[in-house]
């Protein structure tokens, strides 16, 4: 039987992982969420109160097995482990947002989440999403999708998802972040986000949650036929 193997690159608050776990469910196979991953490992580093910055002792952690990240699923849904404990919720703060985008720049990290990415692709059909699927993680996908929109789309986008968490949301700094979070990932030295040559661009700003996961499906079925 083939695998089916996508992967969908984007920036932060593009939607990637609510459409991605959209698509996945309708084609009947995983999802991986490869930001909540790097997530867990900023959570880590905040936990052990050390600067998310500091690489040397970023790093460390990892040495002393202080930051050991896995993945498990639960009716087809992920739940991201930190140290074997459930960490799913905890992850989701736009504190530990900016602590990933500071640890997704680090070698040991990456070489380490990467291993673990590719291993699970070539167990089962997947649709893996983050920020260098296409260009590094999976470099020949069949499908790869660059998915974006405008920063001020993601960022109401962003405070629409904050709001219904109960969380306060000033546009103004849900903005301000997510621009900083561009610069960080696109101009990191390693695997910066980017476009992968042979992906398609789908620039959601304009399009609903029901038309963009329409889109993305038209995609993959372009490839591998109706699912």
């Amino acid at each position: 039987m083939m695998l089916v193997t996508i992967a969908i690159d984007g920036p932060v608050s593009a939607g990637k992982s609510t459409l991605s776990d959209a698509v996945a469910r309708r084609l009947n196979i995983l999802h991986l969420d490869t930001g909540a991953m790097y997530r867990a490992v900023g959570l880590a580093a905040l936990q052990n109160g050390i600067d998310p910055h500091d690489q040397e002792a970023v790093e460390r952690i990892f040495l002393d097995n202080k930051a050991q990240v896995g993945i498990e699923y639960e009716n087809e849904r992920q739940r991201t482990l930190l140290n074997g404990q459930d960490v799913s919720q905890l992850i989701r703060t736009e504190e530990v947002g900016l602590a990933a985008s500071a640890v997704s720049r680090y070698p040991t990290v990456r070489r380490y989440l990467v291993d673990t990415q590719r291993r699970l692709s070539e167990k089962t059909s997947i649709l893996m999403d983050g920020r260098d699927i296409g260009t590094v993680v999976l470099p020949h996908a069949p499908v790869k999708i660059f998915l974006t929109a405008s920063p001020e789309a993601r960022a109401r986008r962003r405070c629409l998802q904050l709001k219904k968490q109960g969380k306060k949301a000033c546009f103004d700094e849900v903005l301000r972040d997510l621009v900083k979070r561009d610069e960080q990932d696109r101009g990191r030295a390693a695997d910066p986000l980017r476009q992968a040559d042979d992906a398609v661009l789908l620039d959601t700003s304009n399009l609903d949650f029901e038309q963009s996961v329409r889109a993305i499906m038209d995609i993959v079925e372009a490839r591998y036929g109706q699912k």
